[in-house]
C-alpha cells in the first residue's frame, strides 16, 4: 500500500505537527483538512501545509484519501468517526492519534468499522498546544503506538506502521486495552499530579505570592506539563478514567506511606523510599522518548553586566550551535551556574559546555 492523499480532522499541535512532517518527507502528497477553527485550516493552507479546506467531516472530498487522521478532542473524533465510516471506501485507513484508545475502538466496532479502524497514539507532546506551535520533528525518536482493530489486514498494518516509522517515530503494535492501562500510569496520572501540586501552591501561597515567584527548578520541571490544553484533559481523564482510578490508588498508598512514616520520623523508611525510586529512575533510558521531550541542559556563571549574554549567544552561534533557549536562573536551589542554556540535543549541548571553557567560563551540565 501507498499512502499519497491523507485527510485531517483537527489540526492542533499532533495533527498540524503530523501534516508538517508527511508534507515535508513527502512534498508531491495531497492533503486536506476540516477544523472547528475555520483560521486553522486557512493557516494551514497559506503556509501550504494543506492542500484543500473541507467544510465539515461529511465533506466529499474525504473519499477521496487514502488514510484519514482524527486529530480532535476525543468526542469530536468519534463524531467524526461515524460520518466519515460511511462515506470513505473500504481500502480507506481510519485512525486517530488521541492518548486513549478503549472508547473509539468501541465505537468503531458499534459503526462496524472493525479492519478499517487502526488506533495510534504519538507518545511525544509539549506543554505549548494548537497549530502555531506545530513542529514537523516532534515524532522523531518517540514511541508512536499502533492499536489495530478487530480482522484489520495485515497489510494495512505493515503500511501503516511504515507511515509511521517515515516521521521518525517508534512503532509500537499494542492491544488497546492495555495501551489505555499503560498511559493511565506513565501519563495521565502525571500530569493530575502536575496539576494538583500547581494547585496546592496556589492555594497555599502567600499575598504576594512568594511562593510563585521563588519556585525552584525542580519544581518548575515536575509541573511543566500542568500547561497542557485543559480541554484535552478533562477529555483524557473522563474517557480513561477507570484505569486512571486503579494506578491513582497505588500512588495514593504510596504517598500516604511516605507521610505516615515521615510523622513517625522514620528516617530509614524515608530513604529507602528515595533510593528505591532513585534507582528505577535511573535505569530509564536516556533517549528522549514520551510526551515531553528531553531537553539539555548547561548552567554558566556570568558576570551581572550589560551585554553579558549577548556575547555568550554570540560566542556558541559563532562556533555553529543552536540554542532552544536562555535565561537568568533566580532560584539555584538544585542548580549552580547563574546562566540556563538549553538544547534540544545531547551533542551540541557537550559541544557548547567545551567552548565556553575555552572561553574561561564556569560550566556545569545537567
Amino acid at each position: 500500500m501507498h499512502f499519497s492523499t491523507f485527510g485531517f480532522i483537527g489540526l492542533g499541535l499532533i495533527g498540524g505537527s503530523l501534516a508538517r512532517n508527511l508534507k515535508k518527507s513527502q512534498p508531491g502528497c495531497r492533503i486536506m483538512a476540516y477544523t472547528r477553527t475555520a483560521a486553522t485550516t486557512e493557516q494551514a493552507l497559506e503556509d501550504g501545509v494543506i492542500d484543500q479546506i473541507c467544510s465539515s467531516p461529511a465533506d466529499p472530498a474525504f473519499a477521496g484519501c487514502d488514510i484519514i487522521f482524527l486529530c480532535a478532542p476525543v468526542g469530536h473524533n468519534i463524531s467524526a468517526l461515524s460520518v466519515l465510516g460511511k462515506i470513505v471506501p473500504d481500502s480507506c485507513i481510519l485512525t486517530d492519534v488521541g492518548s486513549v484508545k478503549t472508547g473509539i475502538h468501541e465505537a468503531a466496532h458499534s459503526f462496524g468499522l472493525d479492519g478499517r479502524f487502526i488506533g495510534g497514539h504519538p507518545m511525544t507532546g509539549s506543554e505549548k498546544s494548537g497549530f502555531s506551535n506545530a513542529n514537523p520533528h516532534l515524532f522523531e525518536n518517540s514511541y508512536y503506538v499502533i492499536t489495530p482493530s478487530e480482522g484489520t489486514d495485515e497489510q494495512k498494518v505493515e503500511a501503516y506502521r511504515k507511515l509511521v516509522s517515515s516521521t521518525g517515530a517508534l512503532p509500537l503494535i499494542l492491544d488497546y486495552r492495555k495501551h489505555d492501562y499503560i498511559t493511565a500510569a506513565v501519563s495521565h496520572l502525571p500530569h493530575l499530579i502536575a496539576a494538583a501540586l500547581v494547585n496546592t501552591v496556589h492555594c497555599l501561597d502567600t499575598s504576594d505570592e512568594l511562593m510563585k515567584l521563588i519556585a525552584a527548578g525542580g519544581f518548575k520541571d515536575i509541573t511543566r506539563i500542568a500547561s497542557s490544553s485543559p480541554e484535552m484533559w478533562e477529555q483524557i481523564c473522563v474517557a480513561n478514567n477507570t484505569n486512571i482510578s486503579e494506578v491513582m490508588e497505588t500512588f495514593l498508598r504510596l504517598l500516604q506511606d511516605s507521610r505516615r512514616e515521615m510523622n513517625r520520623g522514620n528516617g530509614h523508611a524515608i530513604h529507602e523510599m528515595f533510593e528505591e525510586s532513585r534507582a528505577y529512575r535511573n535505569s530509564f533510558s536516556s533517549s528522549p522518548l514520551g510526551s515531553i521531550k528531553k531537553t539539555w541542559r548547561i548552567f554558566c556563571d556570568i558576570v551581572d553586566e550589560s551585554g553579558a549574554i549577548a556575547t555568550i549567544a554570540t560566542t556558541l552561534a559563532v562556533n555553529g550551535i543552536s540554542i532552544k533557549n536562555i535565561g537568568i536562573v533566580h532560584n539555584r536551589e538544585f542548580d549552580e551556574g547563574v546562566l540556563r542554556i538549553e538544547f534540544y540535543e545531547e551533542a551540541p549541548s557537550l559541544h557548547a559546555a567545551e567552548v565556553l571553557r575555552q572561553h574561561r567560563y564556569r560550566v556545569w551540565i545537567r
